[in-house]
């Protein structure tokens, strides 16, 4: 046996019995009462804000199947974040087809990003993927892929969430635009992003859903300094977080303007801290602008409609710069399609509930 296949034999040989040590590759829990205590706060928040497959894989160690996950075969341009801690993790520009099933990297966006320890289990010795931060299971790290360093990050769907590069600034990974030299390049023609509050967000969504030239709706949490935030936390009061809407629209068919006369429109501006039957600093009004023409088309809104005459009372809007979006959790998307008869603030006037999809807008 030659001096490269003693050092082989070795290596694997120390690699197999520290993985024999670590066993399982659910980390160690407990101890403590305290820490007992704090697992179980733990465990109860996250069970809270994911998914039964998100908890599992990330918590539990599971694998989801391959082919039937939501980035095995995603082609846009963007990061891949934490599901837990929105750290991010991975970038498209790393992204190749492994024939696996599964999303698949050669590297991290950085070096520290994830951390690898051995797996023994199943029976198979393997190295295990998990997020720096939040210490959540990701997937696990095969000597197969391509390029110098033959890396193949194989990583679950379920832990992840994917940021098109479009939305990096707005969803407060601004930073990592460095990632994408060419995104500033391309026109930014068919798709746009607005960010808006207007009280509770399961009628705000569909609201925007019905406007024709809007493309995509996503509920979630802005405006405040937790990150992450279950709904449970939010409607506590002390998140800071207002519940919001992230809309995707073409500028082609519905331009930011309309877009403000319409929130104007269906909501309350004048009142503080409530909406219909809601009180609280969740339910604040409030546009997150993105951009400097955003910002400039609202104040203007805001002016005329505070000279109009139209209101007895001053306009409690608040105009405030884009912060970190993030989504809530899955059973408030789309809540009103998923239950018609659901409690809702909002007046759809005119709009048909059937109207988007009549006109091909809204693919789902």
């Amino acid at each position: 046996m030659n001096t490269r296949r003693l050092a082989r034999a070795a290596a694997f040989l120390a690699f197999a019995l520290a993985a024999a040590l670590a066993g399982s590759c659910a980390p160690p829990k407990g101890g403590s009462a305290m820490n007992e205590k704090a697992d179980e706060a733990r465990e109860a928040e996250l069970r809270s804000r994911l998914s039964e497959e998100q908890y599992a894989v990330t918590q539990l160690c599971g694998t989801e199947p391959p082919f039937r996950n939501a980035y095995w075969d995603e082609h846009r341009p963007g990061i891949y974040v934490d599901i837990v801690s929105g750290a991010p993790l991975f970038s498209s520009a790393d992204k190749f087809d492994s024939g696996s099933g599964w999303p698949s990297f050669t590297r991290p966006i950085e070096s520290g990003a994830v951390k690898e320890r051995p797996d023994a289990s199943y029976g198979m010795v393997r190295t295990e993927v998990r997020s720096s931060v939040a210490d959540s299971h990701l997937g696990h790290l095969f000597p197969d892929g391509p390029g110098p360093a033959g890396l193949r990050y194989c990583i679950n769907s379920a832990a992840l969430r994917f940021v098109p590069v479009e939305e990096l600034e707005a969803a407060g990974y601004g930073e990592l635009l460095a990632l994408f030299p060419d995104f500033e390049r391309r026109p930014a023609v068919g798709r746009e992003t607005a960010v808006f509050a207007a009280g509770c967000f399961w009628g705000v969504e569909e609201y925007f859903r019905r406007l024709p030239g809007v493309l995509e709706t996503e509920v979630g949490y802005s405006g405040g300094k937790l990150p992450n935030p279950s709904y449970e936390e939010v409607c506590a009061g002390g998140t800071g977080h207002a519940e919001a809407l992230r809309i995707v629209f073409d500028p082609r068919r519905i331009g930011y303007e309309e877009l403000l006369r319409r929130f104007f429109e269906m909501h309350d501006p004048t009142q503080v801290n409530r909406q219909g039957n809601d009180i609280g600093a969740q339910y604040r009004s409030v546009v997150f602008y993105a951009s400097e023409a955003q910002r400039a088309a609202a104040a203007a809104m805001l002016a005329s409609l505070g000279s109009s005459g139209r209101y007895r009372r001053p306009l409690a809007t608040e105009l405030v710069e884009a912060m970190p979006f993030y989504p809530a959790e899955d059973y408030h998307q789309d809540y009103l399609r998923k239950n018609p008869g659901g409690y809702c603030h909002v007046d759809f006037g005119e709009l048909k509930p059937d109207q988007a999809e009549n006109e091909g807008l809204v693919p789902r």
